[in-house]
């Protein structure tokens, strides 16, 4: 596999390169936890017959609509969450999306797996001219194949990380579009400055590719803010050493969602996402890869419950935008518990 050299500076620092194992699979620097067949077996059959009730809304997530005229008034170091980890920022002028995930379902298929709680408060369609779209990994819920090829005609770049830019132009996106990163790599587009970091994850799309691509988390510079994607991650020393280079952070935005004891590697708990924030040197932390969907075994407003305490309790600045409402970078004031009237006792 090649990568195209599209990179325009290289951070030469002392930390090593994304792992690869002897077949040239990508890895994490530390050993994970295995499963094996029979506790693997075992979730796949509890997620068929016997998920909690309370892992899926009984009442509509509310959304606030979003028109490309709105878009383009708002002011500069703006930005709105779209869903899950979709979140688009106004930086220098232009408009950046990342994960951009907008089909029913994060499924091979449109026809089974996880579906959305809402509907993103944006169609492609009505979206301005994107100046770039970040990707950190190519997994269902987060890479969108549809929505990657209906969003090419207006997207200027694509920002990868290695071997999943290789997919995008499989799928008839202009090799001249994208940019592939190991991490520690950057490149500067519009004025901005992106940089691929570690995360402690995997990647795959069948169950013969997996870790084929690699998954990373990015730094987004704007001159004199700088804003952190965590993208999938479990909790790791690797938070310590971005924030070390790279912090402190005007706003991190970390994933929060989707955990469970039986996979800690993968992702974190809301402790240790909020202790990634900390290590980041995070100003305001805003919690992503939630209330879009089912895909775990906790309820679905777990993640901003404990989160939000945790903040609290430690005396930290949160942000939990409803969907679709636009956020100061900068000045990010929105802790509302806007979940909490939605919250139903389910019955099993």
């Amino acid at each position: 596999m090649t990568y195209p050299s599209a990179i325009d500076s290289l951070d030469t620092l002392s930390v090593p390169s994304a792992p690869r194992s002897r077949d040239g699979r990508f890895r994490n620097p530390v050993k994970m936890h295995k499963m094996g067949f029979f506790k693997s077996l075992g979730i796949m059959l509890r997620f068929a017959f016997d998920k909690p009730k309370d892992t899926v809304p009984s009442l509509p997530i509310p959304v606030h609509a979003i028109t490309q005229q709105q878009l383009m008034d708002a002011p500069d170091r703006s930005l709105f969450r779209l869903g899950h980890s979709t979140v688009l920022l106004k930086l220098n002028g232009q408009f950046w999306l990342t994960d951009p995930v907008f089909s029913e379902r994060a499924s091979p298929v449109q026809w089974a797996g996880p579906q959305r709680f809402h509907a993103p408060p944006i169609s492609i369609d009505d979206l301005p001219p994107i100046k770039g779209i970040i990707l950190s990994h190519d997994h269902y819920d987060h890479l969108d194949r549809d929505a990657v090829l209906k969003l090419a005609g207006k997207t200027d770049h694509f920002i990868t990380p290695l071997g999943v830019g290789d997919r995008l132009i499989a799928w008839g996106i202009p090799a001249g579009k994208v940019r592939q990163l190991s991490w520690w790599q950057s490149t500067f587009v519009a004025g901005l400055k992106l940089v691929a970091t570690p995360a402690q994850h995997f990647s795959g799309r069948s169950l013969s590719d997996r870790n084929k691509t690699l998954w990373a988390s990015f730094v987004i510079e704007d001159r004199d803010v700088r804003v952190f994607f965590s993208g999938d991650s479990g909790y790791f020393d690797g938070f310590k050493e971005i924030g070390r280079r790279y912090g402190p952070f005007d706003l991190t935005m970390v994933e929060t969602g989707a955990y469970d004891p039986q996979w800690p590697d993968v992702h974190m708990q809301p402790e240790e996402s909020l202790q990634a924030h900390i290590d980041l040197r995070g100003k305001v932390l805003l919690p992503i890869h939630n209330g879009t969907f089912d895909l775990s075994l906790h309820a679905w407003h777990d993640p901003f419950d404990r989160i939000t305490q945790l903040a609290e309790e430690r005396r930290l600045a949160i942000a939990t935008p409803e969907i679709g409402l636009p956020l100061d970078i900068v000045q990010p004031h929105a802790e509302t518990k806007w979940w909490e009237p939605l919250v139903t006792t389910p019955s099993r």
